[in-house]
């Protein structure tokens, strides 16, 4: 660094240590229960982590996944680093397609569905807004619990 004055070297180099110490901030971990899960269904029960984009429809685009049998009626998974502002959605997958199966009407689900912040199903899955979760704004596990049909 030949002719870089001392102290705005030694400023860049505090601004880039602080910025990467931000990075590893968010990259926290964060603790999901999911319960009543109905263990009289088959299959297993798939819980996605997604960022906005592909939320809840595009199971591709979950940033994480963990895919649970459906043997117990509530199970506790953890997810290693997690966005500043994420959303869960938990499928009860009974027939294993990795899919959400709609009813006779093509339009309602068939198998349990559980979202992030409470968000509910109406005429369509909730928005991302609606199942958003803020990374800071978490104090103790995140709760899901699965409704079905």
């Amino acid at each position: 660094m030949k002719n870089v004055p001392i102290h705005i070297f030694k400023t860049i180099s505090f601004i880039g240590a602080m910025s990467l110490m931000s990075q590893q901030v968010n990259a926290k971990k964060i603790v999901v229960h999911i319960d009543n899960i109905d263990t009289n269904k088959p299959g297993n029960i798939m819980v996605m982590l997604y960022e906005k984009d592909g939320f809840p429809k595009d199971h591709a685009k979950a940033i994480a996944m963990e895919v649970i049998p459906a043997v117990i009626d509530k199970v506790t998974i953890q997810f290693p680093s997690v966005p500043a502002e994420f959303a869960i959605k938990v499928l009860h997958d009974e027939d294993e397609t990795g899919k959400v199966t709609k009813n006779w009407t093509g339009i309602f689900p068939a198998e349990g569905l559980g979202f992030s912040n409470g968000a509910k199903l109406s005429f369509g899955p909730p928005s991302f807004n609606d199942a958003k979760v803020k990374l800071v704004d978490i104090t103790s596990a995140v709760k899901i619990k699965i409704v079905y049909p």
